[in-house]
């Protein structure tokens, strides 16, 4: 009998327990009552004081124009019209232009902020590709002009500061280092990853794979424009790679030279990329093949182009060719 009370009493205690348990879950605070974690406030770095025209109003930028070789002076939105025009095919996928439009505009602050002014004297910035970014008023349409008026004010950052808006053509399907796409000298910076680029199927065939002929000669001039000398050789070998897969030396002959700067001095519009398949040197041609159209470094744009055409947002294109980035907006 004293065997059953015992038994009686553990139950009793038991659902006693439970009972004060269940009341002091009672008296939690519902999920919906507990207090929002609030995002903190993304550091804005300040407009250059050189086209400032006060907090939050629209910049006032003096352009040099290569073609007219005059300065003028315009609004900021109308410089990134004529730039998203010159830059990206006017008739790409509505949120590829505003992706491409929130990096242009992202290149010009940073441009005035590293440099304060354009090499042509009186001018923050041109239209000389060799210094900043292409500008073409002739292929404004109103699909370019809608991108820009949409993305108005909105700049690209990392940790408060504007980054720099590396972008190109056609990524081969992979993008590249900065180090290793442009022979970047400075510290590899944080936002920028390599990353599967799914490059659109409608990007013309030479772009995704080309080939290029070159005479000897042609490779002797480019070897001295980055200080080689060289009397002849019989080979060109990829002697590095960076982690895309891009050559980032090569060997002529027994000289070495750094693979992004020689691209450049040969002729980036038929050398169109590092990433190479092959090399062959036969008599006095050097033939090069290889995938993708430029540096490779930031946003593909024809990677762009096919993730538009899947439904992605301007913003989801841009986090996915740079990291760690915020986009704010710094005029209205």
């Amino acid at each position: 009998m004293q065997k059953y009370k015992n038994i009686n009493l553990i139950l009793a205690v038991i659902l006693l327990t439970v009972s004060l348990t269940a009341c002091q879950t009672a008296k939690r605070p519902r999920d919906k009552e507990a207090p929002q974690k609030v995002e903190q406030e993304v550091k804005k770095p300040a407009i250059p004081k050189a086209i400032s025209q006060g907090e939050g109003k629209e910049p006032l930028l003096k352009v040099y124009l290569t073609d007219a070789e005059r300065v003028d002076e315009m609004k900021f939105e109308d410089y990134v019209v004529g730039v998203l025009a010159g830059e990206m095919n006017n008739d790409f996928p509505a949120e590829a232009l505003a992706a491409q439009a929130i990096l242009a505009r992202t290149f010009v602050m940073e441009f005035v902020t590293e440099k304060g002014n354009s090499k042509y004297e009186g001018a923050h910035i041109s239209t000389d590709i060799e210094e900043a970014q292409a500008w073409d008023a002739n292929k404004i349409n109103d699909r370019v002009i809608d991108a820009v008026a949409k993305t108005r004010g909105q700049v690209l950052l990392c940790d408060g500061e504007y980054v720099k808006a590396w972008f190109h053509a056609h990524a081969g399907g992979r993008t590249a280092a900065a180090k290793e796409g442009l022979g970047y000298e400075k510290a590899e910076p944080p936002y920028i990853q390599v990353v599967e680029s799914p490059d659109s199927s409608e990007a013309p065939s030479k772009d995704a794979n080309w080939t290029a002929t070159f005479s000897k000669a042609e490779i002797k001039e480019a070897m001295q424009k980055v200080g080689q000398n060289i009397e002849n050789f019989d080979s060109i070998e990829i002697s590095n790679k960076g982690p895309s897969g891009r050559a980032t030396e090569l060997k002529i002959g027994d000289k070495t030279v750094n693979a992004p700067s020689f691209r450049v001095a040969l002729d980036s519009t038929k050398m169109k990329s590092t990433m190479l398949e092959s090399i062959v040197v036969e008599g006095d041609k050097v033939t090069m093949k290889g995938k993708g159209y430029g540096h490779g470094v930031g946003m593909s744009q024809w990677g762009a182009n096919q993730m538009a055409a899947e439904g992605k947002k301007a913003k989801d294109i841009i986090n996915h060719y740079f990291k760690n980035v915020k986009i704010v907006k710094l005029w209205d």
